[in-house]
This record gives structure tokens, sequence and C-alpha cells, in this order.
């Protein structure tokens, strides 16, 4: 694939992430099945802006992945009241690191670190490190840590960019993508849960009420991973408005899901993107983030 190719999935990728965010906020925390339209008022949330921000740290680090520019970037735009709606971890760690705690620590533990905010900012990762390698986990790991110390939140961003980085490999979504991203974790509860939805024959609304659709890392991400799997030839809108019907973590599934969708080679809806809030203030970057490619 040429450095052109590249770059616009890259970039496609990051733009869907950020439609799944804008569609699926309005019904965050809702039980499904819900029947979701392109909101009126489109907003971004925490998901967008600190994956933006990572991708200005890797900007500033020209082309590396330094948990310390990443921790600082995510302190200096919450300091200047760019990041808004984080949970409850983030925002303890954005706290943190504005009262000067080193980003290794600012990271919340405990059961509230077990969310998907580590996840749901993943994708620019999977641009410059390389799964196979113990010391690009290891980068993986740290930077899921300057907000949720957690194994399974961990899990969670592994499994994101793991999968974005089979299908830009395999230039579509596998069937049996679920399983090979199961492959590539620790042994964890997102893993374990990778394979329950591997085996499962349900739909996406069914398996939304058996296995459940929350925040949680365990729940969201293995389900925004089966979304895209199951549908493979679907519009990025149609993989959208799936995720956001299940209800739940709405926005993070929505936006993980769509991201999938993007960078198997899936055309943007231009329709909806040209309606993305702020745009002119995140687009340069992500242009000066795609650039760097090769």
């Amino acid at each position: 694939m040429t450095d052109i190719g590249v770059r616009k999935l890259a970039r496609n990728c990051l733009l869907a992430g950020a439609l799944g965010d804008v569609w699926g906020g309005p019904y965050e925390g809702r039980a499904g099945p819900l029947q979701p339209v392109f909101p009126e008022a489109p907003r971004l949330s925490d998901d967008t802006w600190l994956t933006v921000a990572t991708c200005e740290a890797i900007v500033q680090s020209r082309g590396r992945v330094k948990p310390e520019r990443i921790a600082e970037r995510f302190r200096s735009w919450f300091e200047s009241g760019r990041i808004t709606g984080a949970g409850s971890a983030t925002l303890k760690a954005l706290r943190d690191l504005a009262a000067g705690a080193h980003w290794a620590l600012a990271g919340a533990r405990g059961e509230f670190a077990s969310g998907s905010g580590a996840a749901m900012r993943a994708a620019p990762l999977s641009f410059f490190l390389n799964t196979s390698v113990e010391a690009d986990r290891r980068t993986i790991r740290d930077v899921s840590r300057i907000t949720h110390h957690s194994d399974e939140a961990y899990a969670g961003a592994l499994a994101v960019v793991v999968a974005l980085r089979l299908c830009v490999q395999l230039g579509t979504v596998p069937q049996d993508l679920l399983s090979l991203v199961a492959d590539g974790l620790p042994d964890t509860a997102v893993r374990d849960r990778l394979l329950d939805l591997a085996a499962c024959q349900d739909s996406p609304s069914d398996a939304a009420g058996r296995f459940g659709c929350s925040g949680h890392v365990v729940e969201a991400v293995p389900m925004a991973l089966f979304v895209a799997a199951m549908t493979p030839n679907e519009s990025i809108e149609s993989v959208i408005s799936t995720a956001v019907s299940l209800g739940g973590d709405t926005d993070t599934i929505a936006a993980i899901a769509a991201q999938i969708a993007a960078i198997s080679g899936r055309p943007l809806p231009e329709i909806f993107v040209a309606r993305l809030p702020e745009v002119p203030r995140f687009g340069p970057m992500l242009d000066k983030f795609v650039s760097l490619l090769k």
C-alpha cells in the first residue's frame, strides 16, 4: 500500500471514531434497543479530544510514542478546558496530572480503573506500535496507565490496537476477528469475553442483552469488536447505527466499531463528516499526524 493509502486510512479511521462518538453521545447510558439518529447539535466527548491530544503528542515527538509527552498534552488540554465529559477514572487522572502527579502514578486503581478510557483513545497507537514487539506492548500499557492503572484497561486498549493492525494488514474485517485479537492478548477477562463472543451466534442486540454493553472495558471493547465483525460489508453509518442501538456505552462502542470499519477501507459518510463539530480545530492536527506515516 502506498503512503497516501495508509495516510487516508488512518485519517478516515480517526474521523470515523469521532463520528461514532458524536452519534452515540446523546444515547449514552440508555437501555437498548434504540433507534438512533444523528444529533441535530453534535458534540464531541473526551473520547475524541483525548485521541486528538494523543495524536498531537506523537506529532511533537516526531512519530515516537512517549507516555510522558502524551500525559503532558492531556494535562495541558485539561487545564485549558478542552476536555469535558470525562469518566471518573479519567477525570481523577487528569486532576492528578494538573496537580503535578507523575504520569505513571496518576491513573486510577481498583474497581473504577477498569473502564474503557484507555481503549477509547488507543487508535493512534496502532499506526506506530507493533503489538508483536514486547517493548511496544509495554508502551501501550504505559500509555493506558496514564488514566487507568488496570490490567483489564490495558487489555482493552491492546485489543483495539491489535484489531486495527489486523484489518490494515488484511484489507478487511476478518470473520474470526475476535479470536484473532484474543490470541494477541494476555490472560484477562477481556480476552475471555472476546472468546465467548467469538463463539456467539446471536445478533448484536441479543449479544448485548446477554453479555452487556456498559462502560466496563470487559463489556464495551469486546462488544465493539463484535459489532464490527458482524457488519463486515455494511457502511460506516450502518455500523455506527447498529452500535448505538445497543444502548449502554454507546459513544465508545460506536467509535471503536467505526474505526475498525474505516480502517478496513470503507468510505466515510461525507454528509455526516461535514456535520462534525470543530473539524477546523482538530483537522489540521490529524493532517500533521498522518503525514508522519510511511
